[in-house]
């Protein structure tokens, strides 16, 4: 009998990895509160991932394209978004992003909301095509849609959180920058990055499966012509009144 195999696994590598990066970044953070209801989400989410391991395993693909954001989120928690200081780390090397590009804040925020778009997007389409059978058009739209949803609903969050704490720790979490469009423009690019991040999936599919065209186009065409509603509600009713029948 060989000897078990104590090699980690790719994912339990990662998990690792992001401990160390997490606790690095969990030194000193600027504003503490704001790290502690920013680290909560975190939190929540890693006990999820470690308590569903065995029923439900990712990709490694998906699994890497988490811990990169999970990785630039830890960051803009240390420093809050509004404050991640990238302009000190460029001029280090000599050029400015913000004298490069034009921009009058800090947009550190509105990377991290594209790329929660652009790097999540394919983890949430291999749980639609493995739990909810999602094929064809289905498989790249609906991870879009959540993530708008998902956006949407953080921005929510976002609000709600910065009503009840209020002061400069709602402002801190908030971190619009004066920007009265900052919600609309955060969703805005999450969707972008969605959009961005399945079109190259699909393109990447189309490529390789040769029946892309075929499966597109099949998942488009209506499988139930009956009508549901009312009429789903009738037939329910008539099936019912039937099984009581038979039981008596």
């Amino acid at each position: 009998m060989s000897p078990k195999s104590t090699k980690l696994e790719f994912r339990t590598k990662l998990l690792l990895l992001f401990a160390f990066w997490w606790t690095f970044w969990a030194y000193k953070p600027w504003f503490f509160s704001d790290w502690v209801i920013e680290n909560l989400l975190t939190i929540a989410f890693i006990v999820y991932f470690i308590i569903t391991r065995k029923s439900f395993k990712l990709s490694n693909l998906s699994y890497t394209l988490l811990f990169i954001f999970m990785c630039l989120h830890t960051i803009g928690s240390h420093y809050t978004y509004a404050e991640v200081p990238y302009e000190k780390w460029t001029a280090a090397l000599g050029f400015s992003i913000n004298e490069l590009f034009g921009f009058s804040r800090n947009h550190f925020d509105r990377l991290v909301h594209f790329l929660f778009g652009f790097l999540l997007a394919y983890p949430m389409r291999e749980l639609f095509m493995r739990v909810a059978g999602a094929k064809g058009a289905w498989s790249y739209y609906l991870p879009v849609e959540l993530i708008m949803s998902l956006s949407m609903l953080y921005e929510i969050i976002e609000w709600a959180v910065a009503e009840v704490v209020g002061g400069d720790l709602g402002m801190a979490y908030l971190g619009i920058q004066g920007d009265i469009w900052d919600a609309h423009k955060d969703m805005g690019l999450a969707t972008l990055g969605a959009v961005l991040g399945m079109t190259i999936v699909a393109l990447v599919n189309r490529h390789y499966q040769r029946d892309f065209g075929k499966e597109f186009s099949e998942s488009l065409k209506v499988k139930d012509k009956v009508p549901l509603g009312e009429v789903k509600l009738r037939e329910l009713k008539d099936l019912k009144n039937n099984q009581s029948k038979d039981s008596h």
